[in-house]
């Protein structure tokens, strides 16, 4: 990629899977990585991975539905870079507690509402909001927020996230807000909407059986893996992405196609 190398970048939601894989994508292309994670010894793990490879990184401990917490993680990883070029705004919460029980609007929790649009769209907010002035103040840069392919597409009456996919649904309009109200001064906000990924965590859960039967209804020939993500992030925060913007990009393998 073109663009990368030395830029710093916030990779928030970066302990694992999709997080980890788009973190060492950047470093390997030259960028100085911060990863922040609720998880701190995973974050830790992420940092210390990337520096023994040769890369530059950092851990930054943080916890995306505290509001000072997302502050702080930018703050952070200003201070020790001096700047900011880019941020990957990644982490949501998927604990069987709370994505297990996000079901249809009929039999709907408010409190699991409430906490997967705390974390999955509050928490993007503001961490953009924190990282907007630091990327203008630097001339412009880029933004990157990962959503899902369930966002747009109607989904099958057996599926039902209805939460999970309705705050990505905002964090894909509030990419369109970003891109709208601070493009012409350089500010560029993209969305990566995944279809099924295999990360290490999903390949745990999912029945073999499950796995097939997903493979069969994809227009390719596998499941996503985390690196095709990260390959599409990289791309978007590099200067060869510098004429995207406002979008959301299904990554998916052709499984959801529109007329």
């Amino acid at each position: 990629m073109n663009g990368l190398s030395g830029k710093a970048i916030i990779v928030a939601g970066a302990a694992t899977g999709i997080g980890l894989a788009t973190a060492r994508r950047l470093a390997a292309e030259g960028a100085r990585v911060a990863v922040g994670d609720i998880n701190a010894s995973g974050a830790d793990e992420a940092a210390q991975q990337i520096r023994d490879a040769g890369g530059e990184a950092i851990a930054i401990a943080y916890d995306q539905a505290c509001e000072a917490s997302t502050d702080n993680l930018v703050k952070q990883a200003v201070g020790h870079f001096g700047h900011l070029d880019g941020l990957h705004a990644n982490a949501a919460d998927l604990r069987q507690e709370i994505f297990g029980r996000d079901i249809d609007i009929l039999h709907m929790d408010v409190a699991i509402w409430e906490r997967t649009l705390r974390v999955n769209l509050i928490g993007y907010a503001t961490l953009i909001r924190s990282a907007l002035p630091h990327l203008l103040k630097n001339g412009g840069g880029s933004i990157v927020c990962t959503t899902t392919s369930t966002s747009s597409p109607p989904i099958g009456r057996d599926q039902a996230p209805v939460a999970y996919s309705s705050s990505k649904a905002g964090v894909n309009a509030m990419c369109r807000h970003v891109a709208s109200r601070w493009g012409q001064e350089g500010i560029r906000c993209n969305a990566v909407a995944p279809g099924v990924v295999l990360t290490e965590k999903a390949k745990e859960v999912m029945p073999q059986e499950f796995i097939d039967e997903l493979k069969a209804g994809l227009r390719s020939p596998r499941l996503g893996v985390p690196m095709d993500i990260a390959a599409t992030v990289a791309f978007l925060l590099s200067d060869d992405g510098a004429w995207v913007n406002g979008q959301v990009l299904g990554v998916n393998g052709g499984a959801y196609l529109t007329p």
